[in-house]
């Protein structure tokens, strides 16, 4: 399982984790929680100084060579956070915008202001192509009295224009590549800011509607308590699953997949390890409903790859979210 924290040539790595070690063992644990300052200085984010260069081709001829330069095109540097050296990290375009570091920990550290939230972790991937900060939630949601949830906020950012800057709500703690895609995949809630000259306008935006989740985790759970106390018949999901996924043509292929949907969702609600605990009860129904929407439903692909990295693009992108939105409203009546 490869971790992909960038590692130095004097022996550290670019990774800093409040309190406890990841699994990988690199970086620097401290004591306590971290301030976004310290998370930055210890995972070597700091003074990175992205920015963007002129993009020239050679091409070589029998009489020499010749620069070319490639027009709307970019590469993306930053200044090595141990050489001070220049490396470039990545080819973008002419719109591309750069969200340095320390914007990335002033848009957290605002909110952690603001929650009283705790910087977690931090750290650099594939080489400073990509970073991460993440922050611990003050609140445990407890579903069921005995189902704690630890919540965190997650902020990724690549610099060579593969991916926007992206803020996830999250029960995974991010310390790696592996995690932060986890994280990615089973988001409670996802905000993504594109690398336009925008960007920092969409920051407050994102942070302001974040702002509404530590009320909507209060909420969220006082209304876990009261669906996982009542009781929710077979019936009545098949209800909620009718208003969901309305058949607007009757055709024989209509029916089919109407068939189709409802048994694999039935199968979840009755049978699904996921439910253990709390089977039978509209949070279950619920969770039925969200599980089939993000993990199960029909995806397009030639392949199971294809068809499982589109599941993993519906999840990231929240393409299910007014669903999910709408199933939560039908399952709490």
């Amino acid at each position: 399982m490869a971790h992909e924290i960038e590692q130095f040539t004097d022996g550290t790595a670019a990774f800093a984790s409040a309190n406890t070690s990841a699994w990988h063992k690199l970086g620097t644990v401290t004591d306590g929680a971290m301030t976004a300052e310290e998370a930055m200085s210890l995972a070597s984010l700091s003074g990175w100084n992205v920015r963007l260069l002129p993009l020239t081709a050679t091409e070589i001829t029998a009489d020499g060579t010749t620069p070319l330069e490639v027009p709307q095109h970019f590469a993306t540097a930053r200044t090595h956070p141990k050489t001070g050296r220049t490396q470039t990290l990545g080819v973008v375009g002419s719109d591309y915008y750069p969200v340095q570091n320390e914007e990335h920990a002033e848009f957290l550290n605002l909110l952690a202001d603001e929650s009283g939230a705790h910087f977690e972790t931090a750290g650099s991937l594939k080489d400073g192509r990509q970073v991460f900060l993440t922050m611990k939630l003050p609140q445990t949601l407890t579903i069921g009295g005995n189902d704690d949830v630890d919540l965190y906020i997650a902020a990724s950012n690549s610099h060579d224009g593969g991916s926007a800057f992206r803020i996830i709500v999250t029960p995974v703690r991010v310390v790696c590549a592996n995690t932060l895609r986890a994280a990615i995949h089973g988001a409670r809630s996802s905000f993504v800011v594109r690398h336009t000259a925008g960007a920092k306008a969409r920051i407050a935006q994102a942070r302001s509607a974040l702002g509404l989740t530590f009320k909507y985790a209060d909420e969220f759970e006082q209304a876990a308590q009261r669906m996982i106390q009542e009781e929710m018949t077979l019936n009545e999901l098949r209800s909620v699953v009718d208003e969901l996924w309305p058949v607007k043509k009757d055709s024989p292929r209509a029916r089919t997949n109407q068939r189709q949907r409802w048994g694999a969702i039935s199968n979840l609600f009755e049978h699904a390890e996921t439910q253990a605990g709390i089977r039978g009860t509209r949070w279950a129904g619920y969770n039925a409903l969200t599980e089939y929407a993000n993990h199960v439903a029909p995806a397009l692909g030639k392949n199971d790859a294809e068809k499982a990295s589109a599941r993993a693009e519906r999840v990231i992108s929240g393409a299910a979210n007014d669903l999910m939105e709408k199933a939560f409203a039908l399952t709490t009546v």
